[in-house]
């Protein structure tokens, strides 16, 4: 069982009241912003060198407050996709960090730190039984998340934060990167687009050509992309397995009993519109 370190945070120091009769008008401001450290899934082992987050195992965020509320219920940021990106750079305390750079486990890993911070670990969840299909609500307890383990036994992670994958039947040295918060959008937005187009879904190659960062030290764009559109499917399931075991992230699923029948059901935490609005 991995340990359950992700969402440990520090608790934040609040500076002892002041009598009302000592306070000016500019005083009222002048409140310390608290903060919490959150563990990151990657432990900071996939960024480069010049990455601020090289080798750290947490970043720095404050809790949210009411700007940031404003930037989620932005409807222009929301049609964007951008709402979520643009909160987790606004909660950043160091501001070399940049949110669109984050490893996406270790971006989900702060969401849900910032949304146990500002309304507490306890998240609605229904789901119909598997067994008995009976409409369960449960409470979903966030705090009790774990991280996926770090799979570093069989690969190595370069001083740029890439790591080698060897396929086993073209015998290529596949060289990969972990895709970001600004790969998943780029995604996104090509899904759409192709969509609008009637272009067929190609998701999955997609993620291969932009995870790949070379093949036998060859980086040449052109080559991946053909290498990706012929790869033999005994090396794609191989590249696969490897690439998802390695990747770091919070494990968002969870096993609960139904109400009636008491049957385990998996479940698994959405990030969902209403995820920063509990009832």
């Amino acid at each position: 069982m991995p340990r359950n370190n992700n969402l440990r945070t520090s608790q934040p120091e609040t500076p002892p009241p002041q009598s009302p009769s000592t306070q000016s008008p500019q005083s009222i401001l002048d409140f310390v912003i608290p903060t919490n450290h959150v563990e990151l899934p990657s432990n900071g082992k996939f960024y480069s060198e010049e990455h601020s987050l090289h080798n750290c195992e947490t970043v720095e965020i404050k809790y949210i407050s009411t700007k940031e509320l404003d930037i989620l219920t932005s409807e222009n940021l929301l049609k964007q996709g951008v709402a979520v990106d643009r909160m987790i750079q606004g909660l950043l305390v160091d501001k070399t960090i940049k949110g669109e750079d984050l490893c996406i486990g270790d971006k989900n890993a702060i969401i849900v730190a910032a949304r146990i911070g500002a309304f507490g670990s306890q998240y609605p969840v229904e789901f119909k039984c598997k067994e008995c299909g009976l409409k369960n609500e449960h409470a979903f307890d966030l705090s009790k998340l774990d991280h996926k383990n770090l799979y570093l036994d069989e690969i190595k992670v370069t001083k740029n934060g890439t790591f080698f994958i060897t396929l086993p039947q073209t015998k290529v040295d596949v060289e990969c990167r972990l895709l970001t918060s600004k790969d998943e959008k780029y995604l996104e937005d090509l899904n759409t687009r192709n969509q609008k187009l009637g272009i067929p879904g190609r998701m999955l190659s997609d993620n291969y050509k932009l995870f790949i960062v070379s093949l036998n030290d060859d980086t040449d764009r052109g080559l991946v992309d053909e290498f990706v559109n012929k790869m033999p499917i005994q090396d794609l399931h191989h590249l696969a397995k490897i690439y998802e075991k390695t990747r770091p992230d919070i494990d968002l699923r969870g096993n609960i009993a139904c109400n009636d029948c008491g049957t385990e059901n998996g479940v698994t935490v959405l990030f969902t519109a209403n995820f920063f609005w509990p009832e």
